[in-house]
């Protein structure tokens, strides 16, 4: 039993010595209540809307108010003409428009009746029905409280809903361009991210060292056959989000494959750079995939809105490429957007391309000094 006591102890003191074991053991399942507990919700938080207001009278600018009270929304724009809706939507400004029909108050109080319309952005299955519900809700309760002020005894206004872009609300408009995000990153980063580390353990690392390559052919050769074989793992996904789920790409479909190469490219790179910070196989594995799968999960946005997370998961997020990539493949497919609405994340998706490459060839310059 002493001799079992020993070993048990110096289990202990190995456990406690090893920082990579206290992370695993302790670091993680934190983390992971914390993300969970905060990022998991479907409550609606300041959600931008835009108003087409084309009575401005005293009841629409009251529920208009009542909207913007509620603390779930919060005024975006006011449009002019519903021939703004679509460039609205898919410079992700908004999540829905708010539509007053001509004449409302009059219509109101002297027929029983006006025209109201919800216009979400079906994109994004999961936002657009809590919107719709709260909207909804919230103008019901407004109409009928007019109502029963100025004594109109018919059948209060029901707004029309209007989806845009996913008139059938599928899900598969959410989880498919998701899906391939996490999909790509993780395969990409997973595959390079084992490369140097591999050639470390099993000891060819100082014969490419005394190459005459050049640091960045060795690590563009690295790349090469990856970049090329996810390319042709992109086009099967296409073809399956098409052929399976009958998900279209609406965009260009040049745009849309030049994008996914940037995309690959820079998830080959994080990997190249993981490889050159890890010491083993195993701690490119462990960096590359418990490091990005949490976080690529549930701070992308494709399943829970970032909009509504508390604000230091919102600028957690800024920093992963896969939030800026969820928006570029939707606002393609989905929504048809060309790049002048999405060159912001496009020039993200880049920088950080660049980023991680210059980290990888100075770490890697570092090793042949």
């Amino acid at each position: 039993m002493k001799r079992f006591l020993g070993f048990v102890r110096k289990e202990f003191l190995h456990i406690f010595r090893d920082y990579r074991t206290l992370i695993i053991l302790f670091g993680i399942p934190a983390t992971q209540i914390i993300l969970f507990g905060y990022v998991v919700t479907n409550d609606l938080k300041e959600a931008g809307i835009g108003i087409l207001d084309n009575s401005k009278d005293e009841i629409t600018r009251s529920i208009t108010a009542q909207l913007m009270a509620s603390g779930f929304f919060h005024l975006e724009t006011e449009l002019q003409s519903e021939s703004e809706i679509d460039a609205l939507f898919k410079a992700g400004d908004v999540k829905a428009v708010i539509t007053y029909g001509d004449n409302f108050s009059r219509r109101l109080t002297s027929e029983g009746v006006a025209d109201i319309a919800i216009i979400a952005d079906g994109s994004e299955p999961n936002v657009a029905s809590l919107v719709t519900s709260y909207a909804s809700a919230i103008i019901n309760d407004c109409i009928m409280e007019i109502a029963t002020e100025k004594v109109i005894f018919r059948i209060p206004v029901i707004p029309e809903v209007r989806m845009m872009y996913n008139q059938e609300m599928s899900s598969h408009y959410m989880f498919v361009p998701g899906v391939i995000t996490l999909i790509l990153i993780l395969v990409c980063a997973l595959m390079t991210s084992v490369t140097i580390t591999r050639e470390k353990e099993i000891g060819t690392m100082e014969v490419l060292l005394v190459s005459p390559l050049k640091p960045v052919q060795i690590i563009l050769g690295k790349v090469a056959p990856y970049f090329l074989l996810s390319f042709i793992n992109v086009i099967v996904i296409l073809l399956l989000s098409w052929f399976v789920f009958r998900l279209p790409v609406k965009g260009s479909l040049a745009l849309l494959l030049a994008e996914c190469m940037l995309y690959i490219l820079m998830g080959l790179s994080l990997g190249i750079m993981i490889s050159t910070m890890a010491s083993t196989m195993q701690q490119a594995i462990f960096i590359s995939f418990l490091g990005l799968l949490l976080p690529s999960l549930l701070l992308s946005g494709f399943i829970y809105p970032i909009e509504h997370m508390p604000v230091i998961y919102d600028y957690v997020s800024f920093i992963l490429p896969p939030r800026w990539f969820v928006v570029i493949i939707k606002s393609i497919m989905i929504k048809g957007s060309g790049l002048s609405d999405i060159w912001r994340e496009t020039l993200f998706l880049a920088g950080a391309t660049m980023l991680f490459i210059g980290i990888s060839l100075r770490k890697f310059k570092s090793r042949l000094e």
